[in-house]
């Protein structure tokens, strides 16, 4: 699990919500005075349904479901695959490129899979490139579909809340003969304006965010697969590939490769 998803949205309410509680003198006051039907509607119904209107079905529906990914600790681990990709260079080099084929059969990666099975087939470099590249921008998209979702919910969270709070505003100044009903109208009518920036800053632009920290870390991994795959079908030497899958890791990250000595011929 990400705890840091996990404690920074928690935590986030729970701060705002003892800031609520001791500002109203209880719960049940609190309750009473910043929860109201009508603006949660309007503003929750309004951002919500407003994306939707933008969006297939389905990409609407797989971007909500990609809520739950932020809690998922992304399982990458860069530097043991530069590994992995090593050992696969000193088998190529020492047995021939025809035998990565069983190599690939262990492998749990579909993405590096795909790339080494094309190579044992005899493609050209090029279109292998092209092949894998056109996968990772189409992986990519898809990300960014998802991503694109809670942003544009994130941004209509505000709008839907200032249009509750006009809304709000009609109708307190309709009924100004009664002095005594001005203030409670008026608190109503902001309320939405609170839920509308709720919307935006404790749920969505966290959402946006990590789904992006992990779409860049998954794409940085494939990345590195393409050009170690594409160093391996070239014949470079292990410790070449070593030093060249290295640069994209932080200068901290980069350990020294078991593997990558093994074969310097």
């Amino acid at each position: 699990m990400d705890i840091a998803s996990l404690v920074g949205l928690v935590v986030c309410i729970v701060l705002v919500l003892w800031a609520i509680i001791s500002g109203a003198g209880g719960p049940a006051a609190a309750a009473k005075s910043f929860i109201e039907f009508q603006s949660i509607c309007i503003t929750f119904g309004g951002s919500f349904l407003s994306v939707m209107a933008m969006n297939t079905m389905k990409d609407y529906i797989n971007g909500l479901k990609c809520f739950a990914r932020i809690f998922k600790a992304q399982v990458i681990n860069m530097s043991e695959s530069i590994k992995k990709i090593i050992e696969l260079s000193n088998t190529a080099r020492k047995e021939g490129l025809l035998q990565l084929e069983e190599a690939a059969s262990e492998l749990d990666d579909e993405f590096m899979k795909k790339g080494i099975l094309l190579i044992v087939d005899g493609t050209d470099p090029d279109l292998v490139r092209s092949i894998m590249e056109t996968e990772l921008v189409s992986i990519e998209g898809r990300h960014k579909k998802v991503i694109k979702v809670w942003e544009d919910i994130g941004s209509m969270g505000p709008a839907w809340g200032m249009i509750g709070t006009l809304v709000g505003l009609v109708n307190m100044l309709q009924n100004m003969s009664d002095p005594s009903s001005i203030g409670p109208a008026m608190s109503v009518a902001l309320l939405t304006t609170l839920y509308g920036s709720m919307i935006a800053n404790w749920i969505c632009a966290p959402v946006a965010s990590k789904l992006k920290v992990n779409n860049e870390a998954e794409i940085m991994m494939k990345e590195i697969m393409i050009e170690g795959l594409l160093s391996i079908q070239a014949g470079e030497n292990p410790r070449v590939i070593e030093e060249k899958l290295k640069s994209f890791l932080a200068p901290k990250d980069r350990g020294s490769s078991d593997e990558g000595g093994e074969e310097n011929g």
